[in-house]
C-alpha cells in the first residue's frame, strides 16, 4: 500500500498567476496539494499575465477556475469555494483583497480554519508596502546584490535566476502555509500568514547581515571568503573556454588541489592577502592547460571541491541529474512531448509517467463550482453574465 503523499487532501485556492504565489503552489502540489487556479475570465483580464505553457512545471497537478471575483456574483461564487478550502494564496498589492471585500477576516467568517497567505515584495505594512516591484529590487533591498562581484563597469551584477521569487518568496510561503496546516492541527483555526519577498532575501542573507548586525562590518564583494576574498574560493576558465567552480575552503580540500595543478609553492597561503593576485593568476594558469572536463575527471571526485559550471543543454544532458530523477516527461496537447524538472525535495510525489500540461483556455470551472454547491443553472447564469469562464 503507498503511503499518500504529506498533502493529500489538503485544498488551495491560488488567486496568482505568476512570481512567489505561483513558485509555492508549484511547492504545495508536489507536496500532494490540490491546487486550485482562481484566474480572470478573459475578456475582464486586460493584461493579465498567463505564463508560457511549460512555466511552473506547466500547472502540473492543478485544477483551474475563471472568476470574475469584481462581480458580485462571481465574489459569492468564489466564496463558496473558500467555505471548503483549507488555504488561500494572493499576491494582489496590499489592501486590495480588503477593499474587494476578500481579505482574511472575510474568508474566516466563513472557514475559520482557513489559512491565508498574501505575498508580496515588501510586506503588507510599511512605508515601501506599495512600492511596485520585481526580483532584482527586492535582491538590491536586501542586500544580495550588494555583496555579489561586480560588472566591469562596477555595478551589482544581474542574476541568472528569479533568487527573490524561487527561494525567498515561494519557499519561504510553502513553508509558513505547512507549518500552519500542522499548528491548525492542535488549536483547529487557521491564521493570516503575511510572507515578504525581500525579508526573505533578508533570510537568505543571514550570514551577512548577522556578520554586520554583531560587528558593523560591511561584507560587500570580495570581503570573505565567500564573497572572492580568496582564490580558493572563485571560478576558473579552462583551456576550452568551459567554467569551473572552486569551493576548496577547508585546508586539506586546498592542499589536495594545490598538488593536482601543480600549485604546491601555495599551500601555506590559502588565506594570506598579500599574495592573493598571484596565487589566482598560477591557478588561472594552470586550469588553461587542459580543458573543463578533463580536470573535472581528475579533480572532482578527489575532494578537491571542484565542480563544472554548466549550461543549460549541459546539466540537462548530466547522468548524475538523469540518475537521481531530476527531470520527468511531461506532454502538451499543442505542444507534444518535452522535460521539465521533476519534483524536486524529499518527501514529494513522483510522476508514475508523462505529467499532462494543460491548455491556458482550459478550466475546470463548472466542476468545482458544482462541487461547491452552486446549482448547473446558476453556473449557467453565471457562464451567460461573463462572470465566469
Amino acid at each position: 500500500m503507498s503511503i499518500p503523499p504529506a498533502l493529500d487532501g489538503v485544498t488551495v485556492l491560488d488567486l496568482a498567476t505568476v512570481g512567489p504565489a505561483a513558485r509555492c503552489s508549484r511547492i504545495l502540489a508536489d507536496y500532494g496539494a490540490r491546487i486550485v487556479k482562481v484566474g480572470t475570465p478573459p475578456r475582464k483580464a486586460g493584461l493579465q499575465v498567463e505564463p508560457n505553457y511549460h512555466a511552473y512545471s506547466g500547472s502540473r497537478w492543478m485544477q483551474r477556475v475563471r472568476i470574475d471575483l469584481k462581480a458580485p456574483a462571481g465574489k459569492a461564487a468564489f466564496l463558496k469555494l473558500v467555505e471548503k478550502a483549507d488555504v488561500v494564496i494572493e499576491s494582489l498589492r496590499p489592501g486590495a483583497v480588503k477593499r474587494l471585500g476578500l481579505g482574511y477576516e472575510d474568508l474566516r467568517a466563513l472557514n475559520v480554519r482557513i489559512i491565508y497567505c498574501s505575498t508580496s515584495g515588501y510586506g503588507q505594512d510599511g512605508p515601501m508596502s506599495a512600492w511596485a516591484g520585481h526580483d532584482i529590487n527586492y535582491l538590491g533591498v536586501g542586500g544580495f546584490l550588494h555583496t555579489t562581484n561586480r560588472r566591469a563597469d562596477g555595478g551589482p551584477p544581474i542574476p541568472g535566476a528569479t533568487v527573490a521569487d524561487s527561494a525567498a518568496g515561494g519557499m519561504q510561503a510553502a513553508i509558513a502555509i505547512m507549518a500552519a496546516l500542522l499548528r491548525r492541527e492542535k488549536t483547529g483555526e487557521g491564521e493570516y500568514l503575511d510572507v515578504s519577498v525581500t525579508e526573505g532575501v533578508l533570510w537568505l542573507m543571514s550570514l551577512n547581515v548577522d556578520q554586520h548586525l554583531a560587528t558593523g562590518a560591511d561584507p560587500g564583494p570580495g570581503h570573505d571568503i565567500l564573497t572572492g576574498r580568496y582564490a580558493c574560493y572563485d571560478t576558473y576558465v579552462a583551456a576550452d573556454g568551459k567554467w569551473l567552480s572552486v569551493g576548496a575552503i577547508e585546508p586539506h580540500f586546498f592542499a589536495n588541489l594545490c598538488k593536482a595543478i601543480g600549485c604546491e609553492r601555495w599551500l601555506e597561503h590559502q588565506l594570506d592577502d598579500a599574495v592573493q593576485d598571484e596565487v589566482r593568476a598560477d591557478f588561472r594558469t594552470a586550469f588553461a592547460k587542459r580543458t573543463r572536463d578533463e580536470w573535472v575527471a581528475d579533480l572532482s571526485p578527489n575532494d578537491t571541491c571542484v565542480a563544472p559550471v554548466y549550461t543549460m543543454a549541459e546539466l540537462a544532458a548530466d547522468s548524475h541529474l538523469q540518475g537521481r530523477g531530476a527531470f520527468c516527461e511531461a506532454r502538451h496537447p499543442e505542444n507534444a512531448r518535452f522535460r521539465q524538472l521533476a519534483p524536486a525535495f524529499a518527501g514529494m510525489k513522483q510522476p508514475d509517467g508523462p505529467v499532462d500540461a494543460r491548455v491556458a483556455s482550459e478550466t475546470d470551472t463548472e466542476d468545482l463550482l458544482r462541487q461547491a454547491g452552486v446549482s448547473a443553472q446558476e453556473i449557467e447564469q453565471l457562464r451567460a453574465d461573463g462572470v465566469v469562464a
